[in-house]
């Protein structure tokens, strides 16, 4: 039970950066201009949520670990994926909207499937 206490930061931190990801992506796609804050505020959900996912599988500060296999393993590795991803997506997808549109679907595809992951960690881990 305690583990699940110690996940929820982890879970709030990810939703809110798949919701704002989500938004994103839909104005991606109807061609908005992008706005520099919220695409910061993507970023710092995204990185503050895999800073406590690394916590999490190293051990937290009061020496307590949280259970961890291979699904925790394999969600921190497809977060990590996304989040590198997500900061070479701009500077690889500069020049072409089908360069970008590759980068953009790699970083969704590994953002998904670790939150997928995640999920599953938190419900079964």
């Amino acid at each position: 039970m305690e583990s699940a206490v110690k996940m929820i930061p982890v879970l709030v931190l990810f939703s809110g950066a798949v919701a704002l990801g989500l938004y994103l992506g839909y104005e991606y796609l109807k061609r908005i201009p992008s706005r520099p804050v919220m695409i910061g505020i993507h970023l710092l959900l995204g990185a503050g949520g895999m800073e406590l996912v690394a916590m999490l599988l190293a051990g937290t500060p009061d020496g307590e670990a949280a259970p961890t296999g291979r699904l925790a393993h394999a969600a921190a590795a497809l977060l990590l994926l996304a989040l590198f991803t997500g900061l070479l997506a701009p500077m690889i997808g500069r020049r072409s909207r089908p360069t970008m549109n590759a980068a953009l679907a790699t970083h969704a595809c590994a953002a998904g499937a670790g939150f997928v992951l995640l999920l599953a960690w938190f419900a079964f881990g």
